[in-house]
């Protein structure tokens, strides 16, 4: 994969801005974190070489000045909002995100659950944290909120919330995805904060848009893909080119609501003169890192494809509205992008027609093409996994890594003992044997080897793939895309 983005100089860059934004307070930064702490695929996809847990390495820097807080809607644990990418719950990606942390050092403050309205499973969620040993807070929804600007910003408003005890000059605010209430929590703590003398201040780190590319830039146009469910579109931000006759690249949201944050601020802190422009508020040195433009616009429209394809198959699995995968497809034309520019898709579409079933196609790192049907022993996903290493190994096409005597009783398990109508094997059964048949046979072991240089690969397969194989292929590192289209016609189907 080709390289265009200088991670080591955006790590460098972010850090001595965000130590300036600490000094230009009074020694205490409330730090809005915008996107994914760990794992930000989406920002190696479209900035290649762009480390996915560069956030992470950043905090690292801060580990004896750094405290985090946690916020989750309380609506999201009431209707179980899952992480797409994931596939868990935002209460338990919330759990497995601090363990992380934890792991590496760095110290977590507390969890604050956002528009508490009482909400049963918010309670259980609660107690089950107290009982862990962890903090949680409680903020309440506030009538007229932004708007009624004198209300919001009284001891009734931001007043109301829990206080959360801070001990360290920066205080990083995340939550596990968009709509959580971090900058709420953020603007409460400074009304907390000034009530009791301490002149704090508030930055928003963001990654996208890249405020310093122009408007259509590819890499500015697949955020706005990733968010299209949440109705994202990029603007030039006119607060600040009124205010410094410069361009900078926004989104709608944040400059809609920029005057009457502004003017919450300048209630809360007194001063009128903090931020002029929503890009302002931002920490962001992303652009700076960005040494080969041409690689890197090519990533990002790679990126639109691919969320082109994403937000139709969430369509056809209700995952979200007509309009969403719309909005995708408008991007997709102001590019001139047709999805057939992504070559993994037309190789596997052209055996799928010719064969009658499901297939895979995958691209390997020197760009080799391998593909992999669907059979009555395994999945599309499996086999073409299967294939992807014994080609990357230099294994024979007509030698089997696993023997149909491996096989067939994990088939007759997953029939007759475990009642699964469809006995074919997942692609993580075929890696757990694959892993077995390694230990005593050699060339089992080699192309087990393998399995790592997948990682940012890309794949298509002809039709939708079930969960337990899409989920393998992300843990592999793969960047898989699917045709919206069911596999069969049951109707259940994971």
């Amino acid at each position: 994969m080709q390289i265009g983005f200088d991670n080591k100089k955006y790590v460098q860059m972010q850090t001595e801005h965000i130590r300036s934004r600490i000094r230009q307070f009074d020694n205490k930064l409330y730090l809005e974190f915008g996107g994914k702490l760990f794992d930000d695929y989406h920002a190696a996809r479209v900035l290649p070489g762009f480390d996915v847990n560069g956030k992470i390495r950043l905090l690292q820097e801060f580990r004896d000045q750094a405290e985090i807080i946690f916020c989750i809607n309380a609506a999201d644990i009431e209707n179980n909002k899952i992480r797409a990418d994931f596939g868990i719950t935002y209460d338990m990606d919330v759990l497995r995100i601090i363990d992380n942390l934890r792991s590496m050092g760095l110290y977590i403050n507390s969890i604050v659950i956002t528009q508490y309205r009482g909400q049963s499973s918010a309670d259980t969620f609660r107690k089950k944290l107290e009982r862990r040993g962890v903090k949680t807070y409680l903020h309440y929804p506030i009538k007229g909120y932004p708007t009624d600007v004198d209300l919001v910003v009284s001891d009734q408003g931001y007043g109301a919330n829990d206080y959360v005890e801070t001990t360290r000059p920066l205080v990083v605010v995340t939550a596990p995805g968009p709509c959580s209430g971090k900058l709420a929590t953020c603007l409460s703590q400074l009304y907390h904060e000034f009530k009791r003398g301490v002149r704090a201040g508030y930055a928003k780190f963001e990654t996208f848009p890249i405020w310093n590319l122009p408007l259509k830039h590819p890499v500015n146009l697949a955020y706005e893909a990733a968010t299209a469910d949440l109705n994202d579109v990029n603007m030039i931000d006119p607060f600040h080119l009124e205010a410094y006759g410069e361009t900078a690249v926004n989104y709608n949201r944040d400059i809609a609501t920029f005057p009457v944050l502004q003017t919450i601020l300048e209630k809360i802190t007194g001063d009128s003169s903090v931020y002029q422009s929503p890009t302002d508020m931002g920490v962001n040195m992303a652009g700076y890192a960005i040494f080969d433009d041409e690689v890197v616009r090519a990533a990002a429209c790679q990126e639109i494809i691919r969320r082109y394809y994403k937000a139709r198959c969430d369509y056809k699995q209700g995952r979200t509205d007509q309009t969403t995968a719309q909005r995708v497809e408008l991007i997709l034309k102001q590019l001139d992008l047709k999805p057939e520019d992504r070559v993994v898709v037309e190789p596997a579409l052209v055996k799928s027609k010719l064969l009658g079933v499901p297939v895979m196609a995958m691209q390997l790192p020197d760009g080799r093409l391998v593909t992999g049907k669907a059979s009555n022993l395994m999945s599309a996903a499996s086999s073409c996994t299967l294939n992807a290493i014994k080609e990357l190994a230099g294994i024979a096409d007509d030698l089997h890594l696993l023997s149909p005597v491996v096989l067939e009783p994990i088939i007759n398990l997953k029939k007759n003992v475990l009642g699964s109508r469809r006995g074919i094997l997942s692609l993580d059964e075929v890696l757990i044997a694959l892993s077995i048949c390694a230990a005593t046979n050699p060339m089992v072991e080699l192309a087990t080897g393998k399995l790592a240089e997948l990682k940012s690969c890309e794949a298509h397969c002809s039709f939708l793939i079930g969960r337990t194989d899409e989920t393998a292929l992300r843990k592999l590192g793969v960047n898989l895309t699917c045709e919206p289209e069911f596999p069969t016609k049951d109707l259940y189907f994971i």
